[in-house]
């Protein structure tokens, strides 16, 4: 089997070229975005594609702290059906969107009300459109010169519709955490976390990811993805993972 790693970079209009997680406190206000992609495709014995992307834009001004989200991910096989003929077969897609708003509380930024709405489209998940809105209060529980840690807390609602056609909605209560650790002036550790708990089910997420920087404007982004419901059909799987190796650029 031969494989080929193909990583490239996306870019989006607007925005001064900064380091991703560095703002110059001059620039405190304004907006920060970076833009990541990773693909992989394989030949021979196993032939397939897929191809992992996310924007990620964050806005900040004296009273607001707003972020915009868009990923995607899409996985292509090759088969052989019954009569020996080869055909592509998509095996894996998702989209996700979201969007939140934080009105500061404190001067220094740390204390934050905030309304979030979130949407994903997973053709082949156990839920295969799943939507939430929420608002809740937001805070900075720990800073150091190499860490930081901020957590969530909200009531929310959502409307899930499962594989099987059936839809599910309700109350939730939303956790999340966020810890950012900077190992060196050229690596960060990473780890996010959010916890949806419903009526029914358990929706959870959580993202570990190690960047090194390449220049002022770009990293090499490794990370370990985990999609979790304790509620689901009895064909699907409770937990979904992805591993990813990506190039994100920043400005």
């Amino acid at each position: 089997m031969k494989s080929l790693l193909i990583l490239s970079a996306l870019a989006l209009a607007g925005g001064h070229a900064i380091a991703a997680d560095t703002i110059d406190p001059a620039n405190a206000h304004g907006w920060n975005t970076s833009a990541e992609l990773g693909a992989i495709s394989t030949s021979g014995n196993t032939v397939g594609t897929s191809v992992t992307g996310k924007i990620d834009a964050k806005q900040e001004t004296a009273k607001w702290s707003n972020e915009y989200i868009l990923a995607g991910y899409f996985k292509d096989e090759e088969v052989t059906d019954d009569n020996g003929e080869k055909t592509r077969e998509r095996s894996a897609q998702r989209f996700s969107l979201s969007a939140k708003a934080g009105y500061k509380l404190l001067h220094d930024d740390h204390g934050k009300l905030f309304a979030l709405a979130t949407h994903v489209d997973d053709k082949f998940g156990a839920y295969i459109r799943y939507s939430t809105i929420g608002v809740g209060y937001g805070t900075q529980t720990y800073q150091s010169d190499t860490h930081t840690l901020d957590v969530e807390i909200g009531p929310g609602y959502f409307r899930g519709v499962r594989s099987e056609g059936n839809t599910e909605n309700g109350m939730t209560i939303r956790g999340a955490a966020n810890l950012k650790w900077k190992l060196s002036d050229s690596a960060q550790f990473r780890q996010n976390i959010s916890v949806e708990r419903g009526t029914s089910n358990i929706h959870s997420m959580a993202e570990t990811a190690l960047l090194t920087k390449i220049n002022s404007t770009m990293q090499m982004k490794a990370a370990f993805n985990i999609r979790n419901d304790t509620n689901v059909p009895a064909d699907k799987k409770n937990t979904d993972t992805q591993t990813s190796v990506t190039l994100v650029y920043s400005f």
